[in-house]
């Protein structure tokens, strides 16, 4: 099949579409990518790329082509308003006469926030006259209303219109968690919304290396020395940081319990300066590592965490984090509400509190900490088996593609 991909980020940025792509070559696809420059997370142009121009490269197999685009910058409303619009533009202006001639049998967009990065792959639906499908990966305009990103009512009610044309257009609807099914729905069309979850490679944890040449010896002897429990990925308001914090002071007591945080953005200065004023020698930041050596990490540490806010928006999501940590055979401290709390319980895979539970966290954490080897193996493995049935890469990449065909085929059929 030939794919084209959209998607405001890709590799070098860490996304599940890197995986997905790569994947999907591997299997005998063809696949293009349109994308931007890198800058996620920390919202610089990634060094070798600059802000304007096109550029055309090849990762694994995948043909990208990126176009000029505005970094985010450090963060704020208009900063990021300014490079989803610049995305846009360029999707608009260049998209059409940088895949003149090529033929594809489906758009699909990878859509992660901003859902507005689907507006360039619309116009290319109808230029190129194929299927378009959307991986919906986060709820608008209730995510900006959550986050605080925008507050008035009259421009969220206006982004809900803007979401609902652009899921009038799109011919598939797929949705990364089971609760965005019924929100999704009432702003399209029940035909269109498909399950489809976020997904992990476990070819990533075969041969993993007995010690990556980038991670210092100091954050190793730490791994293997004391109780570490491990979060990973960005550190934003979404992910309720505070909470972490507040629960590593509860636990200060413990000596042998380190909390290791993994990852960078807006809120890691924020983190820092806390964990200063409140002398937490037990919190320990360790910047952003390669995807390829999170396997390592994650298999090292005891337990790994996933924190979300307290708000209605956050409970429909499954952070793709939890797939990543079931497929690492790890235990799993959840300070979460809602479907991933229910993803979580149901596979038996760790332990769970409410959203914004700071004691809740640090008792959860105590909890593990006392529990026998075997009983947090067990939760491992739990954690472990349950990826395989519902998250592992290789076979929902062929079931994704079986989608793409099953919908293609009906749409076709309701044509004729």
């Amino acid at each position: 099949m030939r794919i084209l991909i959209i998607s405001q980020y890709f590799w070098p940025e860490s996304f599940i579409i890197n995986q997905l792509a790569t994947t999907l070559v591997e299997q005998g696809h063809k696949i293009t990518v349109l994308t931007g420059k890198p800058n996620y997370p920390d919202g610089d142009i990634f060094d070798g790329y600059t802000q304007q121009g096109v550029i055309k490269e090849r990762y694994k197999g995948v043909d990208i082509i990126r176009v000029p685009l505005k970094p985010r910058g450090k963060g704020g409303g208009k900063a990021l308003l300014i490079n989803y619009f610049s995305f846009i533009m360029s999707g608009l202006f260049k998209f059409p006469t940088l895949v003149k001639g090529k033929k594809f049998d489906i758009i699909f967009v990878f859509a992660p926030s901003p859902i507005t990065s689907a507006i360039p792959a619309i116009l290319l639906k109808y230029i190129k006259r194929t299927h378009l499908a959307i991986w919906v990966q986060d709820l608008w305009p209730e995510s900006l209303s959550a986050t605080g990103f925008i507050k008035n009512k009259i421009i969220l009610k206006m982004v809900q219109y803007l979401v609902k044309v652009i899921y009038y257009y799109a011919d598939t609807l797929l949705v990364q968690s089971q609760a965005f099914i019924e929100p999704v729905t009432q702003l399209s069309n029940k035909g269109k919304v498909v399950y489809f979850p976020n997904i992990v490679n476990d070819d990533e944890r075969k041969g993993l290396p007995s010690k990556p040449n980038n991670v210092p010896n100091e954050l190793l002897e730490q791994l293997d020395r004391d109780f570490c429990v491990l979060f990973a990925g960005n550190i934003g308001q979404a992910q309720s940081i505070e909470t972490l914090i507040a629960a590593a002071e509860k636990v200060k007591h413990i000596p042998e319990i380190k909390l290791i945080i993994v990852g960078s953005g807006s809120a890691l200065a924020w983190a820092k300066h806390e964990v200063e004023q409140k002398q937490l020698h037990n919190v320990i930041f360790t910047g952003r590592y390669p995807a390829e050596v999170m396997p390592f990490l994650f298999a090292k540490a005891k337990g790994l965490l996933v924190t979300l806010r307290d708000q209605d928006i956050f409970s429909y999501t499954v952070p793709s984090k939890v797939q990543a940590y079931m497929c690492a055979g790890r235990p799993i401290i959840a300070g979460i509400n809602g479907e991933a709390a229910r993803v979580v319980a149901e596979a038996k895979s760790g332990l769970v509190c409410p959203a914004e539970d700071s004691t809740g966290l640090a008792n959860k954490i105590s909890q593990l900490f006392y529990m026998s080897e075997s009983e947090r193996e067990i939760m491992g493995k739990n954690g472990r088996r349950y990826f395989l049935a519902h998250f592992e890469l290789k076979q929902k990449c062929k079931e994704l593609v079986g989608i793409f065909q099953q919908n293609i085929d009906l749409k076709r059929q309701k044509s004729e």
